[in-house]
Protein backbone atom coordinates (compact mmCIF):
# COMPACT_ATOMS: atom_id res chain seq x y z
CA UNK A 1 0.00 0.00 0.00
CA UNK A 2 1.74 3.58 -0.96
CA UNK A 3 2.52 5.81 2.08
CA UNK A 4 -0.11 8.45 2.66
CA UNK A 5 0.91 12.10 0.75
CA UNK A 6 -1.60 13.58 2.68
CA UNK A 7 -0.44 13.04 6.93
CA UNK A 8 -2.17 14.16 9.84
CA UNK A 9 -0.37 14.19 13.62
CA UNK A 10 -1.82 15.40 16.07
CA UNK A 11 -0.12 17.20 19.67
CA UNK A 12 -2.83 17.59 22.13
CA UNK A 13 -5.33 20.24 20.52
CA UNK A 14 -2.82 21.04 17.60
CA UNK A 15 -3.46 19.00 14.23
CA UNK A 16 -0.74 19.26 11.49
CA UNK A 17 -2.01 18.41 7.96
CA UNK A 18 1.60 18.22 5.67
CA UNK A 19 1.90 17.54 2.24
CA UNK A 20 3.99 15.25 1.65
CA UNK A 21 5.24 14.81 -1.63
CA UNK A 22 8.53 16.58 -2.23
CA UNK A 23 10.19 14.66 -4.53
CA UNK A 24 7.51 16.90 -6.74
CA UNK A 25 7.40 20.28 -4.67
CA UNK A 26 4.53 19.23 -3.10
CA UNK A 27 2.47 19.17 -6.23
CA UNK A 28 -1.15 18.00 -6.34
CA UNK A 29 -2.89 15.13 -8.10
CA UNK A 30 -6.29 14.21 -8.16
CA UNK A 31 -5.48 11.23 -5.28
CA UNK A 32 -3.75 14.18 -3.44
CA UNK A 33 -7.20 16.29 -3.46
CA UNK A 34 -8.42 13.48 -2.50
CA UNK A 35 -6.81 12.67 0.67
CA UNK A 36 -7.09 16.41 1.46
CA UNK A 37 -10.69 16.42 1.46
CA UNK A 38 -10.79 13.16 3.73
CA UNK A 39 -7.90 14.65 6.27
CA UNK A 40 -10.47 17.81 6.43
CA UNK A 41 -13.23 14.85 7.45
CA UNK A 42 -10.62 13.31 10.16
CA UNK A 43 -9.44 16.48 11.45
CA UNK A 44 -12.71 18.05 11.65
CA UNK A 45 -14.36 15.20 13.56
CA UNK A 46 -11.79 14.91 16.40
CA UNK A 47 -13.70 16.99 19.38
CA UNK A 48 -9.90 17.38 21.00
CA UNK A 49 -8.31 19.29 18.57
CA UNK A 50 -8.80 23.32 18.19
CA UNK A 51 -6.42 24.68 15.76
CA UNK A 52 -4.82 22.64 12.77
CA UNK A 53 -1.75 23.41 11.16
CA UNK A 54 -1.05 23.10 7.42
CA UNK A 55 2.56 22.61 6.31
CA UNK A 56 4.66 20.87 3.31
CA UNK A 57 7.16 18.20 3.23
CA UNK A 58 10.72 19.26 2.34
CA UNK A 59 11.95 22.53 0.71
CA UNK A 60 8.47 23.55 -0.88
CA UNK A 61 5.29 24.61 0.52
CA UNK A 62 3.71 23.12 -2.38
CA UNK A 63 3.76 24.37 -6.62
CA UNK A 64 0.20 24.07 -6.96
CA UNK A 65 -1.40 21.61 -9.46
CA UNK A 66 1.06 18.63 -10.94
CA UNK A 67 1.03 19.65 -14.95
CA UNK A 68 1.36 16.19 -15.48
CA UNK A 69 -1.86 15.43 -13.59
CA UNK A 70 -3.90 17.69 -15.61
CA UNK A 71 -2.18 18.97 -18.73
CA UNK A 72 -3.42 16.23 -20.80
CA UNK A 73 -7.22 16.20 -19.76
CA UNK A 74 -9.67 17.44 -22.10
CA UNK A 75 -11.73 20.79 -22.01
CA UNK A 76 -14.64 19.17 -19.84
CA UNK A 77 -12.41 16.96 -17.60
CA UNK A 78 -10.25 19.83 -16.90
CA UNK A 79 -13.22 21.97 -16.00
CA UNK A 80 -15.08 19.26 -13.82
CA UNK A 81 -13.10 17.10 -12.48
CA UNK A 82 -10.05 18.91 -11.89
CA UNK A 83 -10.86 22.46 -11.46
CA UNK A 84 -14.59 22.16 -9.80
CA UNK A 85 -13.05 19.69 -7.57
CA UNK A 86 -10.04 21.12 -6.57
CA UNK A 87 -12.38 24.20 -5.71
CA UNK A 88 -14.74 22.15 -3.02
CA UNK A 89 -11.57 20.49 -1.25
CA UNK A 90 -9.66 23.89 -0.97
CA UNK A 91 -13.31 25.33 0.39
CA UNK A 92 -13.51 22.64 2.46
CA UNK A 93 -9.93 23.52 4.01
CA UNK A 94 -10.96 27.15 4.04
CA UNK A 95 -13.84 26.13 6.30
CA UNK A 96 -12.52 24.12 9.10
CA UNK A 97 -14.53 24.55 11.96
CA UNK A 98 -11.54 25.20 14.06
CA UNK A 99 -8.84 27.82 12.85
CA UNK A 100 -6.51 26.80 10.47
CA UNK A 101 -2.57 28.12 10.28
CA UNK A 102 -0.21 27.66 7.07
CA UNK A 103 3.40 26.83 8.50
CA UNK A 104 4.65 28.30 4.87
CA UNK A 105 8.36 26.31 4.66
CA UNK A 106 9.00 26.90 0.96
CA UNK A 107 8.14 28.63 -2.05
CA UNK A 108 4.22 29.12 -2.34
CA UNK A 109 3.19 29.43 -6.51
CA UNK A 110 -0.17 29.19 -8.29
CA UNK A 111 -2.23 26.77 -6.21
CA UNK A 112 0.02 26.32 -3.52
CA UNK A 113 -0.60 29.58 -3.00
CA UNK A 114 -4.10 28.71 -3.04
CA UNK A 115 -3.51 26.53 -0.40
CA UNK A 116 -2.23 29.12 2.02
CA UNK A 117 -4.83 31.19 1.49
CA UNK A 118 -7.05 28.79 2.07
CA UNK A 119 -5.83 29.10 6.10
CA UNK A 120 -6.39 31.88 8.45
CA UNK A 121 -3.03 32.85 9.43
CA UNK A 122 0.08 32.20 7.46
CA UNK A 123 3.44 32.33 8.91
CA UNK A 124 6.49 32.08 6.38
CA UNK A 125 10.40 31.52 5.89
CA UNK A 126 12.15 34.54 5.13
CA UNK A 127 12.84 32.80 1.65
CA UNK A 128 9.53 31.76 0.88
CA UNK A 129 8.58 33.28 -2.61
CA UNK A 130 5.05 33.51 -3.66
CA UNK A 131 2.97 33.87 -6.73
CA UNK A 132 0.61 32.78 -9.51
CA UNK A 133 2.18 32.13 -12.55
CA UNK A 134 -0.68 30.74 -14.24
CA UNK A 135 -1.79 32.89 -17.01
CA UNK A 136 2.03 31.84 -18.35
CA UNK A 137 0.86 28.88 -18.95
CA UNK A 138 -1.75 29.86 -21.23
CA UNK A 139 -4.12 29.03 -17.98
CA UNK A 140 -6.05 30.66 -15.05
CA UNK A 141 -6.04 29.95 -11.10
CA UNK A 142 -9.04 27.34 -10.69
CA UNK A 143 -8.89 26.98 -6.74
CA UNK A 144 -9.99 30.27 -5.64
CA UNK A 145 -6.81 32.50 -6.95
CA UNK A 146 -9.07 34.98 -8.09
CA UNK A 147 -11.73 34.74 -5.37
CA UNK A 148 -10.42 33.69 -1.77
CA UNK A 149 -7.61 35.90 -2.42
CA UNK A 150 -9.24 38.91 -4.08
CA UNK A 151 -11.33 38.97 -0.56
CA UNK A 152 -8.49 38.24 1.75
CA UNK A 153 -5.89 40.32 0.22
CA UNK A 154 -7.12 43.10 -2.14
CA UNK A 155 -7.55 43.01 -5.53
CA UNK A 156 -4.32 44.67 -6.58
CA UNK A 157 -1.51 42.09 -5.11
CA UNK A 158 -3.26 39.72 -7.39
CA UNK A 159 -3.56 41.74 -10.27
CA UNK A 160 0.68 42.55 -10.07
CA UNK A 161 1.11 38.71 -9.11
CA UNK A 162 -1.64 37.17 -12.06
CA UNK A 163 -1.43 39.78 -14.78
CA UNK A 164 2.22 40.91 -14.11
CA UNK A 165 3.35 38.09 -13.48
CA UNK A 166 5.04 39.08 -10.05
CA UNK A 167 7.03 36.83 -7.75
CA UNK A 168 6.76 38.27 -4.09
CA UNK A 169 9.34 37.86 -1.37
CA UNK A 170 8.58 37.01 2.10
CA UNK A 171 8.98 40.63 3.21
CA UNK A 172 6.85 42.09 0.90
CA UNK A 173 4.01 39.89 0.91
CA UNK A 174 3.97 40.48 4.74
CA UNK A 175 4.07 44.37 3.96
CA UNK A 176 0.81 43.74 1.56
CA UNK A 177 -0.56 41.94 4.35
CA UNK A 178 -0.85 38.23 2.42
CA UNK A 179 1.18 36.71 4.63
CA UNK A 180 1.12 37.38 8.74
CA UNK A 181 4.74 36.65 10.05
CA UNK A 182 8.01 35.90 8.15
CA UNK A 183 10.46 34.02 10.35
CA UNK A 184 14.22 32.22 10.17
CA UNK A 185 14.54 29.56 7.30
CA UNK A 186 13.71 26.55 8.86
CA UNK A 187 11.47 27.45 11.98
CA UNK A 188 8.03 28.12 10.34
CA UNK A 189 6.44 25.16 11.47
CA UNK A 190 7.63 25.59 14.88
CA UNK A 191 6.23 29.23 15.05
CA UNK A 192 2.70 28.16 13.68
CA UNK A 193 2.60 25.70 16.79
CA UNK A 194 3.53 28.40 19.31
CA UNK A 195 1.02 30.72 17.78
CA UNK A 196 -1.69 27.57 17.43
CA UNK A 197 -1.12 27.27 21.03
CA UNK A 198 -1.97 30.63 22.04
CA UNK A 199 -4.87 30.05 19.58
CA UNK A 200 -5.60 26.57 21.60
CA UNK A 201 -5.61 28.28 24.93
CA UNK A 202 -8.43 30.96 23.88
CA UNK A 203 -12.46 29.59 24.29
CA UNK A 204 -12.84 27.14 21.81
CA UNK A 205 -16.61 27.55 20.91
CA UNK A 206 -16.15 31.53 21.03
CA UNK A 207 -13.04 30.90 18.67
CA UNK A 208 -14.97 28.60 16.34
CA UNK A 209 -18.43 31.07 16.40
CA UNK A 210 -16.08 34.07 16.18
CA UNK A 211 -14.17 32.21 12.94
CA UNK A 212 -17.81 32.09 11.17
CA UNK A 213 -18.56 35.93 11.62
CA UNK A 214 -15.47 36.78 10.00
CA UNK A 215 -16.54 34.83 7.15
CA UNK A 216 -19.41 36.40 6.91
CA UNK A 217 -18.15 40.08 6.88
CA UNK A 218 -15.71 39.06 4.53
CA UNK A 219 -18.89 37.87 2.05
CA UNK A 220 -17.18 34.30 1.73
CA UNK A 221 -19.41 31.86 2.10
CA UNK A 222 -22.21 33.48 4.04
CA UNK A 223 -25.02 30.87 3.16
CA UNK A 224 -22.86 28.19 5.04
CA UNK A 225 -21.65 30.39 7.66
CA UNK A 226 -25.34 31.98 8.90
CA UNK A 227 -26.97 28.25 8.97
CA UNK A 228 -23.91 26.80 10.94
CA UNK A 229 -24.28 30.08 13.25
CA UNK A 230 -28.00 29.38 13.66
CA UNK A 231 -27.79 25.72 13.87
CA UNK A 232 -25.50 25.87 16.41
CA UNK A 233 -27.79 28.56 18.50
CA UNK A 234 -31.08 26.46 17.96
CA UNK A 235 -29.32 23.41 18.69
CA UNK A 236 -28.98 24.60 22.20
CA UNK A 237 -32.52 25.66 23.24
CA UNK A 238 -35.15 23.92 25.19
CA UNK A 239 -37.48 23.88 21.89
CA UNK A 240 -35.26 22.06 20.50
CA UNK A 241 -35.02 19.62 22.98
CA UNK A 242 -38.89 19.46 23.42
CA UNK A 243 -39.28 19.46 19.45
CA UNK A 244 -37.27 16.11 19.14
CA UNK A 245 -39.12 14.92 22.15
CA UNK A 246 -42.55 14.91 20.67
CA UNK A 247 -41.25 13.57 17.43
CA UNK A 248 -39.93 10.38 19.21
CA UNK A 249 -42.89 10.40 21.65
CA UNK A 250 -45.36 10.98 18.77
CA UNK A 251 -47.61 13.65 20.31
CA UNK A 252 -48.03 17.48 19.99
CA UNK A 253 -44.86 19.50 20.81
CA UNK A 254 -45.26 22.32 23.37
CA UNK A 255 -43.02 24.99 22.65
CA UNK A 256 -42.50 27.38 25.20
CA UNK A 257 -39.91 29.55 23.02
CA UNK A 258 -36.76 28.29 25.44
CA UNK A 259 -33.81 29.52 25.03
Amino acid sequence: MAEPRIRISIEGAIATITVARPEKLNAFDIDMLKELSAACDDVEANAAVRVAILTGEGKAFSAGGDIRAWGGMEANEFGHAWVRFGHRVFERLATLRMPLIAAVNGHALGGGLELAAAADIRIAETQVKIGLPEAGLGMVPGWSGTQRLVKRFGAQAVRRMLLGGEVLAAAEAETLGILDQVVETGTAVEAAKTYAARIAARGPAATEVSKLMIAVANNEDNGAAVEALGSILVAKTGDLKEGVAAFTGKRPADFKGEW
